[in-house]
């Protein structure tokens, strides 16, 4: 047997894996994070302390012995047997197992059991390709990935809308472009996006659009003969943008590829502090189809926190005004978990929302991205995360504010393992959210600090192309992303 990991003074720190090889090294640490989110994990082959965690993984030729130790004790092991070479059918048993030792030494469950990837629903997919039932699909997601019932049964009614939306859309026949504007009023303290305070960067919005311009026509010349089905228009805050270098902005889109012929447009207009009366008229002008007015809180003392120049009112009234300017598809973002933010601060939020009525809303979980200044000064506060009865209770809000859940997604770094989802009224739907989470068609980004997906259908492969997330590089060295794509493109 191997000799147990022995302390050599009594110091309690963080957590420790030790592995004598590291086949399944991703696929465990992500499992451990998810129990402990935020901590710190070292690769080591020995311990010199008393740690609070450190699990040993030892392979020997036909078994994997998984041992934890818990404050120098042993608190659990976990022995497989066979070949643990073959990934394919390890995998799931070897999380199985790891997450069998930490939940019990931490006594709590995960909602989304053993999955720390972002998109659960592709497992829902591949379920109804092979012929499953939904009831099937539901026992297995408890079965082998250890997931509750009500997360599996979100899962597949989320697959359900989709399946039925997708069906009356012919997605394989074009492309999605999402473009990238990298400025914003200013930095709210959960972003971890590419994003700079359009104040301090006005001098540069210019070189910016050139730089820009000139990525889109290599778009337009590259799919010759198509145009984007859906076109959506992210950042940072695409409003911040002055009136005139926005209608510059739509005015090269439309050039290219005649915006009102696309069948949805969106533009995130989440900051009310970005918009006015006449940055509304634009949109409506160049014919786009839904917007973005994202309070995150109703809170203002959480607002001032994070870090957002607004108020609650500021919502509201931007709110009146795009309806007034005659936007009849507006979303609303959300995030459950907010630095000190309970359940009170929590149904206030929903309150305000429910009495605005906005066509669709998007429940996050509050993830602590590494990048982002919470992540530098979390220990300052008292508590932060979603907990699953926030979640929950903002889903059921949504379903009685008429909403339907409609896409998916996880991140990483999400306290609790939590999730985020879409609802939306029926016909309401964003098919640009749908389409990049479920990697269906190419969705071609152009600006500093987005990432392209190129699909090979025949192949079943994505190949991704990153843009430079600084915009003064980005705008100095754009022919460098368009080569970039050309030579992605050209490989399909």
């Amino acid at each position: 047997p191997r000799p147990q990991p022995q302390p050599s003074r009594q110091v309690i720190t963080n957590h420790r894996l030790i592995q004598n090889y590291t086949v399944y090294e991703y696929d465990i640490r992500s499992l451990i994070l998810a129990f402990l989110i935020g901590e710190k994990i070292e690769l080591t082959d020995h311990v010199d302390s008393i740690y609070d965690f450190v699990l040993d993984v030892f392979y020997e030729e036909e078994q994997m012995r998984m041992t934890l130790y818990q404050e120098g004790s042993v608190c659990g092991e976990k022995i497989l047997t066979g070949d643990y070479r073959n990934k394919k059918v390890w995998k799931n048993p070897v999380k199985r197992a790891v997450y069998q030792l930490f939940s019990k030494a931490l006594g709590k469950e995960l909602p989304w059991g053993t999955l720390t990837g972002i998109r659960p629903t592709k497992i829902v997919f591949d379920g109804f390709a092979r012929g499953k039932t939904q009831e099937q699909i539901i026992r297995d997601f408890q079965k082998d990935y250890l997931a509750s019932e009500e997360k599996a049964a979100l899962c597949t009614k989320v697959v359900k809308t989709e399946q039925e939306l997708l069906s009356r859309f012919p997605y394989e026949e074009g492309y999605s472009l999402y473009v990238g504007i990298p400025f914003c009023p200013s930095t709210c303290l959960y972003c971890s996006f590419a994003s700079y305070p359009i104040r301090a960067y006005q001098e540069h919005v210019k070189a910016y659009l050139d730089a820009l311009e000139k990525e889109i026509l290599f778009v337009k010349e590259h799919y010759k003969g198509q145009k984007p089905q859906t076109l959506y228009i992210g950042g940072g805050t695409p409003t911040s943008l002055e009136e005139k270098d926005l209608e510059r902005l739509l005015e090269i889109i439309d050039q290219c590829f005649s915006i009102k012929d696309l069948m949805e447009v969106t533009v995130e207009a989440g900051r009310p502090d970005s918009l006015s009366w006449e940055k509304l008229k634009i949109l409506s002008q160049y014919g786009v189809t839904r917007i973005s007015i994202n309070p995150q809180t109703m809170n203002d003392a959480t607002l001032r926190r994070i870090g957002r120049n607004h108020t609650a009112d500021d919502v509201r009234e931007t709110y009146d005004l795009a309806r007034k300017a005659g936007f009849q598809n507006i979303n609303m973002d959300t995030i459950c978990g907010l630095p000190e933010e309970g359940m009170k601060e929590l149904e206030q939020t929903y309150r305000a929302v429910r009495e605005m009525g906005p066509d669709s809303l998007t429940v996050h979980s509050l993830a602590v991205k590494r990048s982002s200044r919470l992540n530098q000064v979390k220990e300052h506060f008292h508590h932060y995360g979603a907990t699953p009865e926030m979640v929950a209770y903002a889903g059921k809000c949504a379903l009685q504010m008429g909403l339907e859940p409609y896409y998916l997604y996880r991140q990483k770094n999400i306290p609790g393992n939590l999730e985020n989802v879409g609802f939306a009224k029926k016909s309401k739907e964003c098919l640009y959210n749908i389409l990049i989470m479920e990697e269906l068609h190419d969705i071609i980004a152009v600006g500093a600090g987005t990432s392209s997906k190129i699909m090979d259908q025949s192949r079943h492969s994505i190949s991704r192309v990153e843009n430079l997330k600084d915009v003064l590089q980005y705008t100095a060295r754009v022919d460098e992303m368009i080569h970039r794509k050309e030579v992605k493109m050209n490989g399909k």
